[in-house]
């Protein structure tokens, strides 16, 4: 079985920032004029700790012409570092949002273009976590944690430097005292960081997904009294993802060791300073920038070590939507634009052939197994058979919305596996049992064709299917306001508009699954006239319950346990 691809509930964290990095390509200059002004930022701060060295030694030698120059410098220096530290926040987090703006248009483009088994193995909460709620992390972490992550490494890298510059023995003692035990408390730190802030990140989106069920069946709920138990459900996975979050809070506090070890390094360093000092070796100046400089050293290591929890769980979720981008990613066939000579278009008319086909939503119970099914052009079928029997799993497939496990479905010769899914579109259109309106007018929802048909070109599509009447009837025609569960719009009626859309659309094959069950007699009367209006000159596919129905059909395919026969 060709199975749907599945998300990770915790995909590994390693390498997501450097994907995260190659998605900036496209912006490189802007991403290297960023990282220069970072550069003379840092640098600014830097060179603070050596100035107000060089001013202590300019005052122990009584140079007051020195030490207002260097005072000079100084405030010159200060005053730059305030305005390259913000152009550099500005220019960093510029790149940053863009690359996020990129990975949330394609993560929803991908959202769009899956495939409708991945989108039905997977709960709406997590799709909706990994589309939002990810996407809002990391761009949080690009508005505040990149541009500190950026200076700090560097204003870190640039001290080292300085230290070794002034006095290597001061240096040498400074990293042995404090570099073995930071060490050990990040290490600490890491050791549980990631499975912590995976679990609190799986905890969200699992809270989420049980939220968006308990709206989405919230009437349900009410009617077999299952509410106090959803809610007490609810509760006890509240409960554990606070449980989660403490952990990593615990996890996050055990970065402040690193505070300590700062009290540790000046304390050592003012004993070896005054002993170096005393010899000659080394200047009160230089024992002061050293001083300056660890302080600065050991303040930056502790933002950045705070900001490692915080880069933690931006990893967590960035790894999300990474595995979101991978699971949803297209074949090459499918991507390719209609015009695209690799991509080959479907003929406006042919036969619609099902060969060898095999589909099974759970290993090794097919749902169809072995269906081979011919639809003429122009042919007029209907599909009959139980309830659950495979009736709308095969017209999925005929329509590709759904890709088959075995076998192919080929329109004219093409197999439509090889053709991009607009142009699918445009020759087959299935309209569903449970036709979806959006929130918006009757007209909006008409729109949603693959051309953007005009008021006009709607009325005519009413008037050549015998609605036009109905149409009229609503309160504001085409500007009668329903809603995502039909507004006011029965079930009836929403079927008239996806079969409205189908004749805006025009297609080769028309498939209507079930598009009179359970309607009253008179909506059922005025879908089959439209019916009947529209299926001249194409094919027509439509699954059937009613034997007044089925009985106006020369031929009859039978489904029944996946057994597909023709009559």
């Amino acid at each position: 079985m060709a199975e749907a691809p599945v998300l990770a509930e915790a995909p590994p964290t390693r390498g997501a920032f450097r994907r995260f990095a190659a998605f900036a390509r496209p912006h490189r200059r802007e991403a290297v004029g960023a990282l220069a002004v970072s550069v003379l930022s840092a640098g600014s701060l830097v060179a603070m700790a050596p100035l107000i060295g060089r001013a202590i030694d300019e005052l122990v030698q009584r140079s007051r012409s020195g030490l207002f120059t260097t005072v000079a410098v100084l405030a010159v220096v200060v005053v730059a570092r305030i305005f390259l530290l913000r152009t550099s926040e500005v220019l960093l987090t510029r790149v940053g949002e863009r690359v996020v703006r990129e990975l949330r248009d394609t993560a929803v483009a991908r959202i769009a273009s899956a495939p409708l088994r991945f989108i039905e193995s997977h709960r709406v909460g997590d799709l909706l976590q990994r589309t939002t709620g990810e996407v809002a992390v990391v761009t949080d972490f690009v508005r505040q944690q990149l541009p500190d992550v950026v200076n700090l490494s560097l204003s870190l890298l640039l001290t080292l430097v300085v230290l070794v510059s002034y006095s290597w023995q001061l240096t040498l003692i400074t990293l042995a005292v404090t570099l073995p035990a930071t060490w050990l408390v990040i290490r600490w730190f890491r050791r549980d960081a990631t499975t912590a802030y995976a679990a609190a990140a799986t905890g969200r989106a699992g809270l989420a997904a049980m939220f968006t069920e308990t709206l989405t069946g919230r009437e349900t709920l009410h009617l077999i009294g299952g509410m106090a138990d959803r809610r007490r459900r609810f509760a006890a996975r509240n409960a554990e993802l606070r449980a989660v979050e403490d952990h990593t809070v615990d996890v996050e506090l055990r970065l402040r060791g690193v505070g300590f070890l700062e009290g540790l390094s000046v304390a050592v360093l003012l004993v070896a300073g005054a002993w170096l000092a005393g010899s000659g070796r080394v200047t009160i100046g230089t024992v002061a920038v050293f001083v300056l400089a660890v302080a600065n050293l050991f303040e930056g290591v502790l933002r950045l070590s705070q900001v490692l929890g915080e880069l933690q769980s931006t990893a967590v979720s960035l790894a999300r939507l990474l595995d979101l981008l991978d699971r949803t990613a297209t074949p090459a066939a499918r991507q390719a634009s209609p015009s695209s000579p690799s991509a080959p278009e479907l003929p406006a008319a042919g036969d619609l052939v099902l060969r060898g086909l095999r589909y099974a939503y759970r290993d090794g119970v097919d749902v169809l197994a072995g269906v081979d099914v011919t639809f003429p052009h122009g042919a007029h079928v209907a599909i009959a058979g139980p309830t659950g029997s495979g009736k709308s799993t095969l017209v999925k497939l005929a329509s590709g919305l759904y890709r088959p496990d075995g076998g192919s479905v080929t329109f004219a010769g093409v197999d439509l596996a090889d053709v991009p899914e607009g142009e699918v579109r445009r020759r087959i259109v299935l309209v569903p049992q449970q036709v979806h309106l959006v929130t918006g007018t009757l007209a909006d929802n008409l729109a949603l064709v693959p051309h953007a048909p005009t008021r006009e070109e709607m009325r005519d599509a009413a008037e050549r299917l015998e609605l036009g009447a109905w149409l009229a009837g609503l309160p504001d025609g085409l500007e009668t306001l329903v809603g995502s569960h039909g507004g006011a719009l029965s079930a009836g009626e929403q079927q008239l508009v996806g079969i409205i859309r189908a004749a805006l659309v025009d297609p080769a094959v028309l498939i209507l699954d079930e598009a009179t069950a359970d309607l009253d007699p008179g909506v059922a009367a005025r879908i089959e006239t439209a019916v009947d209006r529209i299926r001249a000159g194409r094919t027509l596919i439509l699954v059937a319950h009613r034997p007044e129905t089925i009985a106006r059909h020369a031929t009859v395919v039978r489904v029944d346990d996946g057994v597909v026969t023709v009559t």
